[in-house]
């Protein structure tokens, strides 16, 4: 079957605080990583204290509702807590198994899936992304020209110089962008006419739509860049997820099942709530501080979406994200289940900017000192960003208040899980990361 049918023919799916750390036994879940002392893990247990009282502060001031804080060292878990409230309405203590939206944290997942594709030589890098979807051979660029008779900017619409690729994809120079974010009308109008933005919704959800819909209706969308040319955070991962499931000839989900999620042992990681999941679910606070207490929403994920969305559409544990991140960490392995070979992991986690247009800084931390990888924000140099780190950390962050960060030099992984989608969320990311390396003294 050519790979464009396979797309339209891909199968339907279906301020309380908890105990201290040592109390992991009593969850209903195993540690996902062996246990080290936080001293034998090069750690100060009583640096590593001040993460507990530092969050506290952030749920009494109304700023999070809870958060879940995992940290490994050398591969084993040195700090793990709970702290404040799964649903803070509700007077619900948050626990180490609470199950979160991490937004744009689903995009790691994408990005593997599209290499081990490329691992066993079904999918290239190279690739124009219109082999394998109908319709992205043929995409035209909302070029800004002036219009002197109005006296303001104008778009018109030209040819892409060349097709978008799927290392474009995985590094967020396609030309695509969010409806949500991009500053030309025209896209963003052409985004919000076919569903990709429901002015008053839920941000960045797709998920009404069939795969071959959203494929459908985002290539009557105009680029926002020439291909290969800028970095523009984007609907890259969504689409990237749309090739996997050409390529593969299965839905994205349960691709991800087969070949990441269950081999890892990541039994509470998906793209719905399964059975049994809901009333560990977070939810958020209702409101973002930081915009006079604006309303805010998040994804329904009660349900099976029309599409799993590659870009913002998962769901997962602190436990989970850490086995994920682990193996990674571990050049592509954990538990003896090879995912990736070292060599694909190092690619990924190296910068693929240099020499192109990079109008904002990439990283999730709202400071500058990063690149871009292949699904991942990069470390430049050991100074530069505002936070503690080395060359060669890669990272990212989701836009419901949760962020990860893996540092190859430091042997050092940590997650944070909260569900706090504030505009002043990147300072939470900084907190995290800053308050773990004061502790680090080895």
């Amino acid at each position: 079957m050519h790979r464009r049918a396979l797309l339209a023919a891909a199968p339907l799916l279906a301020a309380l605080a908890l105990p201290q750390p040592a109390a992991y036994a009593q969850e209903p879940q195993r540690p996902p990583l062996p246990v080290a002392q936080a001293r034998e893990a090069g750690f100060d247990p009583d640096r590593l204290g001040r993460i507990r009282p530092a969050i506290e502060r952030e749920v009494a001031e109304n700023r999070l509702p809870g958060a879940v804080v995992m940290v490994a060292r050398r591969g084993r878990l040195a700090h793990w807590d709970a702290i404040g409230f799964r649903d803070k309405a509700a007077n619900a203590p948050i626990a180490l198994d609470s199950v979160f939206r991490i937004y744009s944290m689903t995009k790691p997942f994408t990005s593997v899936a599209a290499m081990i594709l490329v691992e066993e030589g079904r999918l290239h890098l190279t690739d124009p992304v219109g082999r394998h979807l109908p319709g992205f051979d043929r995409l035209q660029v909302a070029t800004p020209t002036a219009n002197l008779a109005l006296g303001r900017v104008t778009y018109q619409a030209l040819p892409q110089q060349r097709q978008m690729t799927v290392q474009d994809l995985l590094r967020h120079t396609s030309g695509l962008t969010y409806p949500e974010t991009t500053g030309v009308q025209p896209v963003r109008d052409a985004l919000v006419q076919r569903g990709f933005l429901t002015v008053g919704g839920a941000e960045y959800d797709s998920r009404a739509m069939s795969p071959a819909e959203f494929v459908q209706r985002l290539a009557q969308v105009p680029l926002m860049h020439q291909p290969g040319t800028t970095f523009e955070y984007s609907l890259s991962t969504d689409v990237l997820g749309r090739v996997v499931e050409a390529v593969s000839g299965q839905r994205l989900e349960a691709f991800l099942e087969e070949r990441l999620f269950r081999p890892l042992g990541m039994r509470d990681t998906g793209f719905a709530l399964r059975e049994g999941q809901a009333p560990r679910l977070a939810a958020h606070l209702g409101t973002d501080w930081a915009r006079d207490n604006a309303p805010v929403s998040m994804l329904d994920v009660s349900r099976p979406p029309g599409n799993a969305s590659g870009g913002a559409g998962a769901i997962s544990t602190a436990a989970d994200y850490l086995r994920f991140l682990q193996m990674l960490a571990n050049g592509g392995v954990l538990d003896g289940q090879r995912i990736l070979s070292p060599a694909t992991v190092r690619l990924m986690t190296s910068d693929h900017l240099a020499g192109l247009n990079v109008p904002a800084p990439p990283g999730a931390l709202g400071t500058p000192g990063y690149g871009f990888g292949l699904g991942f924000a990069v470390r430049l140099a050991d100074g530069v960003a505002g936070v503690p780190g080395n060359a060669g950390q890669y990272m990212w962050a989701g836009y419901g208040g949760t962020y990860f960060w893996v540092d190859p030099k430091a042997e050092l992984v940590g997650v944070f899980m909260s569900q706090a989608p504030s505009v002043e969320r990147p300072m939470h990311r900084r907190l995290i990361q800053t308050l773990v390396y004061a502790a680090l003294v080895d």
